[in-house]
């Protein structure tokens, strides 16, 4: 491991996967934890879920959303993967001296209106103020809890080959809306952030559908790294179609003129799930209700289960296939 801390380690690749293995693991444990998004705790005769996560965006207002926004529906979307229901939030600002009040505030409003939306309730939370140079503008910290009934706990160790990949939309909108809005990269696009909570959409599937085996939400990293990680986690291969991954055409202009994959770019708003294979039309068609959903389609299969190591393959639209990793090193610093 580099003996320093750079930026790629805060990007959700392989630097990000070694400092949560050799450094935090180490020496807090809760292995047991690391296939969802929330850890999962025994309360009485309820399973509890709590999460926690840090935003640190820049720039603070992007298209299609801000950090207060940001900061909601990040927290709610790890619950809700996990099969929780979202019950409440505690956040923390760090606010740097100098900081516009008015800003705050159109912020904490913005955060409100998500937290509204989502059912959830902000019931804590903490203010500290830093010196001037000591903070980019605020940042924001988070906790959540939630409550899994017991029909809704995922089961990834019934994943099997022949089960079907999901995603719920578009992939790389986040990563580039972000990226539209720092002006120095001279950047014009239209691409609005895909920010969004997805809780209850979530929540209809698991009482309406059985089959699905695990959820994530692909952020940091992107599909392909979550993807990865849930292959190693669970010891299956997927064969992804290249040609069936949704990509707005903003997105794949700019990718090709930033020289990014798609696959690795941020999003904010989007479900990657396996479920079981009778049960995807089923799923599709309720993901195809909403509007936030409505460009989910199938994007692989399981081909592979019980490996020493699992893997992730990309189908190419000529036929051959390649091995997708974990992002490596810097792409997009301080994306959420």
């Amino acid at each position: 491991m580099n003996q320093r801390i750079s930026l790629a380690h805060g990007e959700g690749g392989e630097l990000t996967h070694q400092l949560i293995k050799d450094v935090f693991l180490q020496s807090f444990g809760h292995q047991q934890h690391t296939q969802l998004d929330a850890a999962m705790i025994e309360c009485k005769s309820k399973q509890l879920a709590i999460t926690t996560d840090s935003y640190v965006v820049k720039p603070l207002f992007f298209p299609g959303g801000d950090i207060g926004k940001l900061a909601i529906t990040g927290t709610v979307n790890d619950l809700a993967v996990s099969g929780a229901t979202p019950q409440a939030i505690t956040a923390g600002f760090i606010i740097e001296e100098g900081f516009s009040i008015k800003q705050l505030k159109t912020i904490v409003e913005s955060m409100a209106k998500e937290a509204k939306n989502a059912s959830v309730s902000i019931v804590a939370g903490d203010t500290k103020v830093v010196e001037k140079g000591s903070v980019d503008g605020l940042f924001i910290n988070t906790t959540g809890i939630g409550f899994v009934k017991e029909k809704h706990q995922l089961h990834p160790e019934c994943i099997q080959v022949g089960d079907s990949v999901i995603i719920s939309g578009t992939v790389g909108d986040h990563g580039i809306a972000i990226l539209s809005a720092r002006e120095e990269l001279g950047l014009l696009t239209n691409v609005q952030s895909d920010c969004a909570s997805l809780n209850h959409i979530i929540q209809e599937l698991m009482e309406e559908v059985d089959g699905i085996r695990v959820m994530r939400d692909p952020t940091r990293g992107g599909l392909a790294t979550t993807l990865v990680e849930l292959c190693e986690e669970n010891h299956c291969t997927i064969e992804l179609d290249e040609c069936s991954i949704p990509v707005r055409q903003e997105v794949e202009g700019a990718c090709d003129i930033l020289g990014f994959d798609p696959l690795y770019l941020a999003n904010e708003g989007k479900l990657v799930m396996i479920v079981d294979t009778n049960q995807k039309e089923m799923i599709l068609e309720k993901l195809h209700n909403y509007d936030v959903t409505k460009d989910a389609t199938v994007i692989g299969q399981i081909i592979e289960c019980q490996k020493e190591v699992g893997k992730v393959v990309l189908k190419t639209p000529i036929g051959s296939t390649r091995r997708l990793f974990r992002l490596s090193g810097l792409l997009l610093p301080r994306i959420c």
